[in-house]
């Protein structure tokens, strides 16, 4: 075999192992507990959010979720939308500093919602959603701890979050970014001083375009893997012509 067609198989080879590890690599961060939207503008009031759980064990089923709502910038107005199936449990603590807002002083907020009853399957999912009266304006991101607990006993717990610059960790906790309220004056006004439309509107649009901005990352993986499946075909045609000719 000559060189330049030993050189031409093994760049086949690696190019699907590259793709191998791409696809290893999506089904991985899909498998993960996540909140959708992935970013709201600070202060945004009357919205939802969706956390998403998938059932990683073939084996087991899930049949109970834990989040854990931070308390040093609290979510006000925390209300849960009914699942079928399935049970909510909401814990409420009281606060450490009161938040003052236009409809007085909050001094009690939700801290952990527990979902038992149900059952997610393997291969499945399950969307939980819950409404808010307002975000808090004073941090950048808000991270939701996770307890998920299998049908076996198993208990994983997504807790970890990722230091600044730091890869992904294994057990990360869902996050949610919180963006500055760029089309509005006031976070906390009811009305856009440039458009006039509702502050629900705008948040809307900042969840669609987080919501748009997760398609185009997984559009761009989807390109990559097409990519390098085309090389690699391109390398073995190349080696079966230089085969059939010699």
């Amino acid at each position: 075999m000559s060189t330049t067609r030993l050189a031409l198989r093994r760049a086949g080879l690696g190019a699907v192992l590259a793709a191998a590890a791409v696809l290893a690599a999506a089904g991985a961060a899909s498998a993960h507990v996540t909140v959708h939207p992935e970013a709201y503008a600070k202060g945004a009031t009357d919205g939802l959010l969706s956390f998403r759980v998938p059932n990683e064990e073939d084996t087991a089923s899930t049949t109970k979720v834990q989040v854990f709502l931070p308390t040093d910038h609290p979510v006000l107005g925390v209300l849960v939308h009914p699942q079928d199936g399935w049970t909510a449990k909401v814990t409420t603590t009281k606060l450490k500093t009161p938040v003052k807002t236009d409809d007085g002083t909050i001094t009690d907020a939700v801290s952990e919602i527990t979902w038992t009853g149900g059952k997610i399957g393997a291969g499945q999912y399950e969307d939980f959603d819950v409404a808010f009266g307002q975000l808090p304006d004073d941090t950048g991101q808000l991270a939701f701890k996770t307890l998920q607990t299998y049908s076996d006993g198993k208990t994983v717990r997504w807790i970890e979050e990722a230091a600044a610059g730091a890869d992904e960790p294994e057990n990360p906790a869902p996050v949610l970014k919180l963006t500055a309220a760029t089309d509005t004056a006031d976070p906390a006004d009811a009305k856009s001083t440039e458009t006039g439309k509702p502050q629900a509107a705008a948040t809307s649009t900042s969840a669609s375009a987080a919501a748009s901005d997760s398609t185009a990352r997984g559009l761009g993986v989807a390109g990559l893997i097409v990519g390098v499946l085309g090389l690699a075909a391109a390398a073995f045609a190349v080696v079966r012509t230089r085969s059939t000719r010699s």
